[in-house]
């Protein structure tokens, strides 16, 4: 029998793991937004293509909607549309706590839901990070066979990160909002008593928790400690090269992002000294007062437009990244608790099979559940594979369509400041003309 969850939710029909390119690879569809209705503008691999630049930031955006509304069933085949959904979740409102023992930062979890489980149809809890982690391990003991979304780092390196920090509570509180978003989207984890308890109980005992469903998790943890697994199943096994390759690019882009960020820095410093130059040299040049406000003043917007861009980087385009580096990690776990499932049920068949060859006894019950398990594996892995496939492609759509615009806005920004500065030196050289003539 299915483990964890019903056996009605394993997906069906699912398309087969070969089928799934690497988002990053040029061998895949490449991404694309929709200009005009009928003329595309590939993003990925260079496919020669009608290139129209949009007349300004919000057309592109407004192409770019129109794409996403085109894709809407396309992009989660499980999704349900907003005016179906029944359980809302929000992880806002950061606030510090010090005590004599600890110092420390809850945040608020506010629900809104119709379903008959839950006994009000609003809540508002207070959480801390440990018991979002708490949560988390509770689905893992509870749900083994299903992917659970990851939670951000809990330990940072003391020194260079202030975990107190503005910037750094922010960028937590967004991660954990995600992450309580996902669980509550899922049509399994979404109906799990612990998450219940999660969003409704104010003091939320951890120490004992929920008894309800945790013996399930402990025996797909221990199992096959005895059984070697002949051979994964060439979809597992594409599976598998699919998430090593998927993690090299992203600790590649990750790696080179961090190189930027450094660089940006240190130019960001010569920048800022190079602008007060032009500052410093006023007092000593009336006639050119002007013309070298204007240089200081451009680089100053320029200054302002670069450390922008640094910071979007570090607050919205770094974290997407760690979070799918863990979300790998999350799916090779799971990858090995079903080949743990598949090599106990192995084995089991093997000394059953020689046991009836010998005194002819039927196959025992215990083999007849761990094929039943593994098969549950099967196909709730594969449910949650396609689904964390079109929750990535929405992702990684956002986050690039982002990176994008921030560099627009940044570059617009610098391009009118030398622009303005263009038309006050011609303004000057006419005012010159025009006193050289009187």
């Amino acid at each position: 029998m299915s483990v964890g969850a019903p056996r009605a939710l394993a997906s069906s029909g699912q398309k087969p793991i070969t089928e799934i390119l690497h988002p990053l690879s040029a061998a895949e569809e490449p991404l694309s937004v929709t200009v005009g209705g009928d003329k595309e503008v590939g993003l990925t691999n260079g496919t020669p293509v009608e290139t129209s630049s949009p007349a300004s930031t919000s057309s592109l955006f407004n192409r770019l909607q129109l794409d996403d509304d085109l894709e809407a069933d396309v992009r989660d085949p499980y999704a349900d549309s907003t005016e179906m959904r029944d359980l809302f979740v929000t992880v806002d409102d950061p606030k510090k706590h010090v005590s004599t023992m600890e110092t420390y930062i809850t945040y608020r979890v506010s629900t809104k839901t119709s379903r008959v489980e839950f006994d009000l149809p609003e809540y508002c809890v207070r959480r801390r990070y440990q018991d979002f982690d708490w949560l988390r391990i509770k689905l893992e003991d509870s749900q083994p066979t299903h992917l659970i979304p990851p939670l951000p780092e809990k330990f940072v390196m003391k020194g260079v990160v202030d975990r107190f920090s503005e910037e750094f509570v922010e960028t937590r509180m967004k991660a954990l909002d995600k992450f309580l978003k996902r669980v509550a989207d899922h049509p399994v984890l979404s109906f799990n008593p612990h998450l219940n308890a999660f969003l409704t109980v104010k003091d939320l005992n951890k120490r004992q928790g929920l008894a309800l469903l945790s013996k399930v998790g402990e025996s797909v943890k221990h199992v096959a400690g005895g059984y070697k697994l002949r051979a994964r199943p060439a979809e597992f096994c594409a599976m598998g090269e699919y998430l090593d390759t998927f993690n090299q690019k992203l600790g590649t882009i990750d790696r080179i992002a961090q190189r930027i960020l450094k660089e940006q820095s240190e130019y960001l410093t010569e920048l800022r000294e190079y602008g007060g130059v032009y500052s410093s040299w006023v007092g000593s040049e009336e006639e050119l007062r002007r013309p070298l406000e204007g240089v200081a003043g451009c680089v100053t917007t320029s200054c302002g437009a670069l450390e922008d861009l640094g910071d979007n980087m570090s607050l919205d385009f770094l974290p997407v990244l760690r979070e799918y580096v863990l979300y790998l990690e999350s799916i090779k776990n799971v990858l090995r608790k079903r080949d743990q499932s598949q090599a106990e049920y192995e084995g089991r068949l093997e000394a059953a099979i020689l046991r009836k060859q010998e005194d002819r006894t039927p196959m025992p019950l215990e083999v007849e559940k761990c094929q039943d398990k593994v098969e549950c594996f099967n196909a709730d892995l594969k449910a949650d594979w396609e689904r964390w496939q079109s929750n990535k492609r929405h992702d990684f759509k956002q986050l690039l369509t982002g990176m994008a615009d921030r560099n627009i806005n940044s570059y617009e920004k610098s391009q009118a400041a030398w622009e303005s500065l263009i038309t006050l030196l011609q303004d000057k050289q006419t005012e010159d003309k025009t006193s050289e003539t009187n």
